[in-house]
């Protein structure tokens, strides 16, 4: 199934809660939810994604947004974990590739995120992968990808099948929200408003998000 921006959207999965109250669209009626994506091991999303969504939080909490974070693993899965994301949750600390961008940059010195992150955490539904995929899942996987592919010469597509298949095996988990809604990376943010409808998924530093909920409150 692939997830349509203008249409319901669908719940996004989760393994486990590791701060805050369990929760997901369904039950977030009458509330806009902004849901940061993003990877323990991700030097960006620490940089970026989280910050500005800790400003969105912090900015619009009392006006019926919802701000949610969900730690997701598509590589490095030694260090993309439910419990390096518990340690930051419980004390702040972080691992890898974020400590070393942290330090770098000034932000710490003693290996720690220099905010807290005062919204509800939850780690992405990792699966262990086995086999190879369905050509169904490989086919949905290019779509969303390259649009255009079914009018490609038949040799380039079936490079194209290969190539995805031999990726797909290769991953060691498939992450149920990361796959649902076709992310192309981290930190990601995806927006649903009040009526339940998904409005905006994004890859990176898009800036765009806060008047995306101007205009989303102004919707009444």
């Amino acid at each position: 199934m692939s997830v349509q921006i203008g249409q319901k959207a669908p719940n996004f999965e989760v393994s486990k809660w590791v701060q805050g109250m369990p929760t997901n669209f369904d039950q977030e009626k009458d509330h806009i939810v902004l849901v940061e994506v993003f990877q323990v091991n991700c030097p960006g999303c620490f940089l970026y994604g989280i910050p500005e969504a800790i400003n969105i939080y912090n900015k619009y909490k009392d006006q019926g947004v919802r701000v949610l974070g969900i730690a997701t693993a598509f590589e490095d899965f030694d260090k993309n974990t439910v419990e390096n994301l518990e340690l930051l949750a419980k004390t702040g600390e972080t691992v890898g590739e974020t400590k070393k961008a942290l330090a770098m940059y000034g932000k710490s010195s003693d290996g720690k995120i220099p905010y807290k992150i005062p919204f509800p955490l939850a780690m992405d539904n990792l699966v262990k992968t086995t086999g190879k995929p369905s050509p169904q899942i490989v086919m949905e996987f290019i779509k969303s990808q390259l649009p255009d592919f079914d009018v490609q010469p038949e040799e380039y597509r079936k490079q194209i099948i290969a190539r995805v298949e031999q990726y797909m095996m290769s991953k060691e988990y498939s992450a149920g929200t990361f796959d649902k809604f076709q992310l192309r990376g981290t930190p990601s943010t995806i927006l649903v408003d009040r009526k339940g409808i998904l409005r905006d998924v994004s890859f990176g530093q898009s800036g765009h998000i806060e008047s995306m909920i101007e205009q989303l409150l102004h919707e009444g």
